[in-house]
């Protein structure tokens, strides 16, 4: 296990001046989730992210 939650996934080719995935992980940080962007080369997108020893890692499990 990587000890991570992926929350969602978005293209890395989105249009110009547009960050969806930055903008829903703010979004889930004003919920209080430690959320975070972390980007997989393997697939080319960007994932949105919650780390398992995070406390509110376990509210999205």
């Amino acid at each position: 296990m990587n000890g991570r939650t992926v929350l969602e996934r978005f293209p890395a080719g989105g249009p110009r001046g547009s960050w969806p995935a930055e903008e829903f992980a703010h979004a889930r940080r004003l919920e209080g989730l430690p959320a975070e962007v972390v980007m997989d080369l393997a697939t080319d997108m960007f994932l949105v992210i919650v780390r398992s020893g995070d406390s509110a890692a376990d509210a999205t499990a």
